[in-house]
Formats: structure tokens, C-alpha cells, sequence
């Protein structure tokens, strides 16, 4: 297994260069950040960006604990990729994780400077320190599932040979502070979408769950006496999903919509 290093201080635009430097490699290995990736998705480990304090984030980033490190270890070993990207703030934390996790000495480090220009890092420090912006790279829809209910952005560039995904998100240990979204708002847009949905008369109640793997919603509802039911209870349970979907960050793990009766 070739192994390389991508070494640059953090907010340098490292993560955000990583998938075209990987295509120009031919790197289908990717470590960041305590994530393991493989050809742009999310395999094992858990997102430093997730923690909630930078101490945490730093800890994650260098599988400080067992149980992170195995699992991250066991992973690699099992695909056996051909060649492995390791990032790090320096050279030094590209060796400790490659030590952590049990690989060779990096046959290349590369730096950030080496690749990118003044202005690049500039704006990328800017975005970081003004927005609070952090790159995870690969696609929304497996961040989600690490991020439910984090502000997330979808970003896609173009590598060597297929669109390389990208996504922004924004860390709790950001000074932005917390990202919520209260419950009140989800109950809001389902009684707006039943009000919009034909052959659906009125909302009875609705539940709302979060937990770290997603969110279920449930809605109890009364159908117009005429209407097709299954087709009115399918209607609003993808509106609703495609609302969710699009308005909030959340990682959706269920729509449930049950006809109580008619009205």
C-alpha cells in the first residue's frame, strides 16, 4: 500500500483539495479527520467536525481512542486499498495517524503550500474564520447520516474522471455556536403541507423523534370522505419528506402517516 500525507495548517483548504489531489494520484483512500473514505464514501470512523469541543475534534482526528482506532484500523485492512491519503495540520500528525492506524511511514508528504496559492489559503482562512465553514469530502447524503440537524451545504467539483462531492458543514465548536431546529417548526410544516395535500382533511397530531442516526416524523390525519386514501396518505408522506428534505439538515429515518379516520 502507497501511503501520502496532505500536511497544511488547519483552515488552509486541505479537505476541500483532497478529492482532486486523490484523483491526480489515483488515490482511492482517504483519511480525515477521523473518517476513513474510499472512493468518496464514508466507510468507518467518526467526523472530528461532529465533536463539540476542539479538544474532542483534535482527539478524533488523531483515533485517540481504541474503539475509533480498531474500527478505523479493521477497515482498511479489509478493502486494502492500493494507495491511502492521511491529512494532518503537519507532518507530525500525518505520522502519528499513520502509527495510530497502523501504517507505513508516508512514502510522499505533500504540503499545501506546494499545491495551492497565497490567495487560495487566504480564502479558504476566511471562509473558516468569518463563516465558520469546515469540508468534509463526501457526499450529503452519508454526512447526514453523521450530521443529522447540523447546517450542511452540498459542494461538487470535478476530478480526472467523475464528480468529486463535497460538503460543508458547520461544527458546534464553531464560534457560531449551536445549530438547532425546534420541533415546533417540523409540527408547523406538516399541518402546512396536510392543508396542501388533496384528499387530506386535517392533522390529528403530529410526533416528532431526533436522535444521532436521523429523525422520524409521524402524523396522525382525517381524509375527505371521497378521497383515495392510500393515494392522499402517499401524497403527504412524500411531501413531507421532500420538505424536511430540502428545509432542514436532518438525516430522515422514517415518514409515518396513519389514517385515523374520515371526515
Amino acid at each position: 500500500m502507497r501511503v501520502y500525507g496532505l500536511s497544511g495548517k488547519s483552515g488552509t483548504g486541505k479537505s476541500y483539495m483532497s478529492g482532486d489531489i486523490c484523483a491526480r494520484y489515483n488515490i482511492r483512500g482517504l483519511i480525515d479527520d477521523g473518517l476513513f473514505m474510499y472512493d468518496g464514501n464514508i466507510i468507518a470512523g467518526t467526523s472530528a467536525k461532529k465533536q463539540s469541543t476542539m479538544m474532542g475534534a483534535i482527539k478524533t482526528a488523531l483515533f485517540s481512542k481504541d474503539q475509533h482506532c480498531f474500527e478505523v484500523r479493521d477497515a482498511i485492512k479489509s478493502i486494502d486499498p492500493e494507495a491511502v491519503m492521511v491529512l494532518g495540520t503537519s507532518d507530525k500528525m500525518v505520522r502519528q495517524i499513520c502509527e495510530r492506524l497502523e501504517l507505513h511511514e508516508p512514502d510522499e508528504i505533500i504540503h499545501i503550500e506546494d499545491i495551492t496559492t497565497e490567495e487560495q489559503r487566504e480564502k479558504a482562512s476566511k471562509y473558516r474564520k468569518e463563516g465558520g465553514m469546515h469540508i468534509i469530502p463526501a457526499p450529503t447524503l452519508q454526512v447526514k447520516k453523521q450530521f443529522s440537524g447540523y447546517f450542511l451545504d452540498p459542494r461538487k467539483s470535478f476530478g480526472k474522471d467523475a464528480a468529486i462531492e463535497k460538503t460543508i458543514v458547520r461544527p458546534t465548536y464553531s464560534y457560531l455556536g449551536d445549530y438547532t431546529i425546534s420541533e415546533q417548526v417540523i409540527h408547523e410544516l406538516v399541518r402546512h403541507l396536510v392543508a396542501q395535500t388533496p384528499g387530506i382533511d386535517s392533522e390529528l397530531w403530529t410526533a416528532f423523534s431526533n436522535d444521532e442516526g436521523g429523525c422520524i416524523v409521524r402524523t396522525v390525519v382525517l381524509v375527505k370522505k371521497n378521497a383515495r386514501y392510500r393515494q392522499a396518505a402517499e401524497t403527504l408522506q412524500a411531501n413531507i419528506y421532500e420538505m424536511v428534505s430540502h428545509m432542514t439538515a436532518f438525516n430522515i429515518r422514517g415518514i409515518e402517516v396513519e389514517i385515523r379516520g374520515y371526515k
